[in-house]
Order: structure tokens, then sequence, then C-alpha cells
């Protein structure tokens, strides 16, 4: 694998064929997102949407931990702040989490959490915002908002109900109880549960699966189908006309259609040949 441009010591990145693998990089505080390692994964994130070589990413933690959320001296400098100033430096901190999730969930190529172990709070939401979750089982998930007296500021009360459904993402999110992988794959919190030592390899098989459709179409279907829960089949079909006629102008739906067309006439020819014979 190789390093791209947007590797930091707090994120790496590396792409390996058309998977790229971003890792959270502080184990020593079980990869909690400060403000440095958010700037970070956006500019990562960004180099990920505008690089054509990749096609799929798959996030993961270092260590043995995925990511246990905010990081608690940043919690602790907040509080720290003249008390006039803790409500506006805290919007502005949402603000930056937000558009760093948002930039993750709407990132036009397939996504896959490869959660290794604990992924917890924020850590949780960032999971959950992938397209796909893929867990070893040392893998635990917990809301624990609850525990230190907040809601949910990942986008974990948007991505959650669309996984289990609203009862149990109230039920996960008012107890702030841990999720074991069994529970959290019967539950649809997950995808796949898989072994420690195979994660990785997994994780990466899967995203190269997912790499091979036409990249246009795929980005594409994947901002609709992100907002088919708020739309009706009106806007939906509405939304699909306009994608359809971009792909009618693609490469790779015009390449397609030239190589059926020339395969129905060499069959063709191949049948007359046949019977002329």
């Amino acid at each position: 694998m190789t390093p791209t441009s947007a590797e930091s010591d707090a994120i790496l990145l590396q792409a390996d064929g058309p998977v790229a693998v971003l890792t959270l990089n502080r184990p020593a505080a079980r990869n909690a997102i400060d403000d440095d390692m958010r700037a970070d994964l956006m500019a990562a994130l960004d180099h990920v949407a505008k690089t054509d070589s990749i096609k799929a990413l798959v996030v993961t933690g270092a260590g043995k931990g995925f990511c246990s959320g905010g990081d608690v001296k940043s919690m602790q400098a907040r509080l720290s702040v003249p008390q006039g100033e803790v409500a506006l430096n805290g919007w502005r901190r949402q603000q930056r989490t937000h558009h760093a999730i948002s930039m993750l969930h709407a990132l036009p190529k397939p996504t896959i959490a490869a959660v290794n172990g604990a992924a917890t709070g924020l850590g949780c939401d960032v999971a959950l915002c992938c397209d796909f979750i893929i867990a070893s089982d040392a893998a635990r998930f917990a809301m624990t908002y609850i525990l230190r007296g907040l809601i949910p500021d990942g986008g974990g009360m948007y991505f959650l109900p669309r996984r289990v459904g609203l009862s149990r993402a109230k039920e996960l999110i008012f107890s702030g109880r841990t999720v074991e992988p069994e529970e959290a794959l019967r539950i649809g919190m997950i995808d796949r549960v898989t072994g420690a030592g195979t994660l990785l390899d997994d994780a990466r098989a899967w995203a190269a699966e997912l790499s091979h459709g036409a990249p246009a179409a795929l980005a594409l279907s994947k901002n609709i189908l992100d907002q088919t829960f708020e739309l009706s089949v009106e806007q939906v079909f509405s939304m699909g006309s306009q994608a359809q006629a971009i792909c009618y102008s693609s490469r790779e739906h015009q390449e397609s259609v030239a190589a059926f067309l020339e395969g129905v006439a060499r069959r063709r020819a191949a049948k007359q040949k046949g019977e002329v014979a």
C-alpha cells in the first residue's frame, strides 16, 4: 500500500488499487477525535472524493479501538472558557463535526466502516454514517452521549433509526448501553461480523466488490438512495430521470452499449456463417 498526499499523523490514508483505507490514528487516546484530527479527516475525505483512481473507502481505527468519540481534553477545554463563550464555541465545533460527518456520509463512493474495537459516542456515529459496517468479534457499539448528559450530535439520531427502527434507536440512545457484535448484526445495526485477524482483508475484499460499478451511476444512485426516506415516489422518479440523463452521456454507458452491440453483431455473424456452411 502506498501513502497518499493527504496522510497525517492522526489520519493515515493508504490506497491499494481501487480501495483506500482511512485509519483513525490516535491509539493512545482510543482514536478520540479532537480538533486537529477532525481537520485532517476532512482533508483526507476531500482527497478521496477528488481522486478518480480510488473507487471505495474503508474506515478503521488503529490499535484496539475504532473510535471512543470526542476527545475528553477538548471537552475540558470547552468548559473552561468564560461562561458566555461556551455556547458559541460549542456551536462552532458542532458545525465542524457535522461537516466532517456529512463529507463521509455523502462521499460519492462506497464506504465501509471496519470496526475493530469499541465504537462509542461520536465513534459510533462515524461507523453509522458509512454505507456499510463490518465488525470484528472484538467490536463494541454504544451511544454513550446520555451518560455524559449530552445528545447524539454526530448524526446518530438520523442514521441509527434508519438501521434499527425508531423505537430500538430510542432504547439504545436513552440507555447508552453497549451492544455486542452478535446483537448488532441481529438488529441490523451492522451488516457483517468477522474475525479480528481477517477484518481488514474482509473489508477490503468487500470494498473491491463494490468498486466495480460505473462511478457516475454509483455516485448518483447513492445520492438519491440517501434521500429516499424523506422523498415522495414522484420526487424519486424526478431525480432518477435527471440522474439517468447524466448516465446516458457517461463514457461507461456508451462503452457498455457499444460492447453489447458488438457482441450481438459477432454472434449474429457467427450464426449466419454456420447456416451458410
